[in-house]
């Protein structure tokens, strides 16, 4: 992979850069926990509505697809207007689809909803764009690290909407979260600096045929289909999974995926200071590493062998308990945190101009594989009866990326000696 090529974008973090992170950070908190709400009200209505699993992956995949989508159309614009405003107009849209929750009640009308919960899904990359114009170059792993620990914004659904159906009732969730989503868009309107002239002065937002042409956004793209596609598609799919495989209750299985999601998001940071540090290549290709080695025995189904010996037979039993389980998990989203900041580093080295068009167009790829995956999920596990069809299916998403991520470095590495023979007169220049 070649060097980026350096930049005079940002070579010191402005004044207010702080204020605007944490502003920010809590804004996609907010975003992220609409986002993801039927990831806690998918079960009952699962029961509910008697849905099958592919069904319940469907529904699982409506908000993701829309905020998926809308996301490189958005990233786009946020190259060219300001993003904070553009995040403004997308937080006052949601609150309506919230207001109306308590008068649905058929699976094509939560569908239908959910799409339009998935306005939520914008706000990443509206934020990437916003954030990144604060801090200098050598802080961005940092700086979008930190704001990526938004994504714990789910744990708040995890948390508040038992609560309130305990405590109030199913119909009051839409309600209460529309008057939080309220809340926090008045905050950001107030105390959140608007943007730098001078960013938008030397941005230009790509096309999308210069995107689509770009074979190594591609490639990042389909880093962030694993790190962030699968951890979206796990915090959906998780409590589900618990309750099949372990027989524990609803709140046991929050708690066990609130576990997961909240590590996973916090560790955030961390992985982009090392991104910083060490470089994300290198970060990446560690995540990928550990990922494959937890997803070989997370993918190995329950099994019974019966050996037959000369006096008796020997019955052996294979699988994981709940505590090697949640160990595996724990490990994998730890791993994805990292990997969730280190591709953005890498995409901030090589296109620091185009962060809302670029970055818009990986998160919309990545944010695909939270909407896919579940329904993958959910065929797989139709089709096949095993209960670990999903961490195979993981497995073999993973295998792509690091095929694709050595030839890419295979070929880059050839490069960088054919340029280097070339400068010292080796291999002529023609």
């Amino acid at each position: 992979m070649a060097h980026a090529v350096p930049t005079t974008l940002a070579q010191a973090t402005l004044p207010d850069a702080n204020r605007a992170l944490v502003l920010a950070t809590l804004a996609f908190a907010a975003c992220f926990s609409v986002w993801t709400l039927y990831a806690v009200m998918g079960i009952p209505l699962q029961h509910q509505l008697q849905l099958s699993a592919t069904e319940y992956g469907i529904l699982l995949a409506a908000p993701i697809f829309s905020g998926a989508v809308l996301r490189l159309p958005l990233g786009i614009l946020a190259d060219r207007f300001s993003s904070r405003r553009l995040w403004l107009y997308q937080m006052l849209a949601v609150i309506p689809a919230l207001l109306l929750l308590p008068w649905v009640d058929s699976y094509h009308g939560y569908l239908w909803l959910g799409l339009w919960f998935g306005l939520s899904g914008i706000s990443f990359t509206l934020g990437v764009r916003y954030v990144s114009s604060w801090f200098a170059s050598s802080r961005q792993g940092r700086a979008l690290g930190l704001f990526g620990m938004g994504n714990a914004g789910v744990a708040i659904t995890f948390v508040l909407v038992p609560l309130a159906i305990h405590y109030f009732g199913w119909q009051w969730i839409g309600p209460l979260y529309a008057a939080g989503m309220l809340l926090i868009t008045v905050l950001f309107a107030l105390l959140s600096p608007p943007e730098p002239a001078q960013f938008y002065a030397q941005s230009q937002a790509l096309s999308l045929r210069q995107l689509a042409g770009d074979a190594r956004i591609w490639r990042f793209s389909l880093y962030y289909y694993f790190v962030f596609g699968s951890f979206l598609a796990l915090l959906l799919w998780l409590p589900q999974y618990y309750m099949q495989a372990y027989a524990m209750n609803p709140q046991q299985a929050m708690a066990f995926t609130l576990f997961f999601v909240a590590t996973s998001s916090m560790v955030r940071a961390l992985g982009g200071w090392f991104a910083d540090r060490f470089g994300g290549r290198a970060v990446n290709w560690s995540v990928f590493w550990v990922c494959l080695v937890c997803l070989f025995f997370l993918s190995y189904p329950p099994t019974t062998l019966i050996i037959h010996g000369l006096e008796k037979d020997v019955q052996l039993e294979i699988g994981l308990n709940i505590w090697w389980f949640t160990l595996l998990i724990f490990i994998i989203g730890v791993a994805q945190g990292f990997g969730r900041a280190s591709v953005y580093k890498v995409i901030h080295d090589y296109y620091p101009h185009h962060m809302g068009s670029v970055g818009g167009f990986v998160a919309a790829i990545g944010a695909l594989g939270g909407c896919t995956l579940p329904i993958v999920f959910g065929l797989a596990q139709d089709a096949l009866g095993i209960v670990t069809g999903c961490f195979m299916i993981l497995y073999g998403v993973l295998a792509l990326c690091m095929i694709t991520m050595f030839f890419a470095n295979q070929a880059a590495q050839y490069q960088q000696k054919l340029a280097n023979a070339q400068a010292n007169n080796f291999l002529l220049d023609e």
